[in-house]
């Protein structure tokens, strides 16, 4: 595995596999009383948030605690970029204190690449503006890896605000690389760009038509829904929440086709989620939703990227 995680195309399919069996293992950790690994002692990394976060910002610190790192974290709220710092100035201050690994999130598309080009630590993308997730895609497969096994053929359908997901764009790399079908769905507003020859290229398929998509062919083994990014919106996407829901949200009613069609199919989402938008509460909470499985999975999945670039063979140790 390489020093930095900046994007899902940096893994191979045994760096992917490699992750998350180390996963499984470090997910045997959240089940016992005193919940702590000498793995990263003496090691110190650092959480830059740039935007709000509860899911990442919280694993990672976690991760990194029960590890037995030295874990700070850090906002542009109280860094010196609020003073007018430059981003580069700021990240290479705190690399000149010997910091092992950088974890960070922000809303600039290609940051966490720029990063990489200016430190010496490890940079994981922590997700960068509408560019990628690597360690959510991650952590999608293992929590469906773990329902399903192999995901070789199996169809996962990946539903909402494309254009400003970076855990479409991470989602899409990762379930391919590891043999999985993947269809995206969005209404023609909020479909990304190129969307056809990009399709082309990566193996997978799109469609605007969410019903269709949902009763023919083969069925789902998982659909995924992605939040709609409103804060990220700055003009009308479409019409009225009411007219998403009725074309794009998994309301009761495609919930129940969708069982109906497939008893075992699984309902993700990387969360936070807009009840009543994109899913309906008898979604989120049904007995298929994996989405607190995604939770707990998340944090094994990050403990083991932390192990691997910063304890594990081939590290940057």
């Amino acid at each position: 595995m390489a020093r930095h995680l900046i994007s899902s195309a940096d893994l191979s399919r045994s760096d992917v596999e490699a992750i998350l069996d180390t996963a499984a293992s470090m997910h045997d950790v959240q089940r016992r009383e005193v919940k702590k690994l000498p793995t990263l002692r003496g090691r110190t990394i650092i959480n830059f948030f740039f935007e709000d976060s509860t899911r990442t910002r919280s694993s990672f610190e976690i991760a990194g605690k029960w590890m037995s790192a030295d874990t700070i974290n850090l906002s542009a709220k109280g860094s010196s970029t609020s003073k007018g710092e430059s981003l580069r100035d700021t990240v290479q201050t705190i690399n000149a204190m010997a910091v092992d690994a950088l974890v960070i999130r922000h809303n600039q598309s290609g940051a966490c690449h720029q990063i990489a080009g200016w430190v010496d630590a490890s940079v994981i993308n922590a997700g960068d503006g509408t560019h990628e997730h690597p360690t959510q895609a991650l952590l999608d497969a293992y929590t469906l890896q773990a329902r399903l096994g192999a995901l070789d053929g199996r169809h996962v359908v990946i539903v909402g605000d494309l254009t400003h997901s970076r855990v479409f764009r991470s989602n899409a790399i990762t379930l391919r690389t590891l043999g999985a079908r993947v269809t995206v769905v969005a209404p023609p507003t909020l479909m990304p760009a190129g969307i056809a020859s990009w399709a082309q290229r990566d193996g997978f398929s799109w469609s605007w038509d969410l019903d269709e998509v949902l009763a023919t062919g083969d069925a789902p083994d998982a659909v995924m829904m992605l939040r709609v990014q409103r804060e990220r919106m700055s003009g009308g996407y479409f019409p009225t929440a009411r007219e998403y829901t009725v074309g794009y949200g998994l309301t009761r009613t495609r919930l129940e086709g969708l069982l109906h069609r497939n008893p075992d199919a699984l309902i993700l989402h990387p969360g936070p989620m807009n009840r009543g938008l994109e899913i309906s509460p008898d979604a989120a909470d049904a007995p298929a939703s994996l989405i607190l499985d995604q939770v707990s999975g998340g944090l094994a999945v990050r403990m083991a990227v932390l192990y691997h670039l910063l304890a594990g063979e081939g590290s940057a140790a």
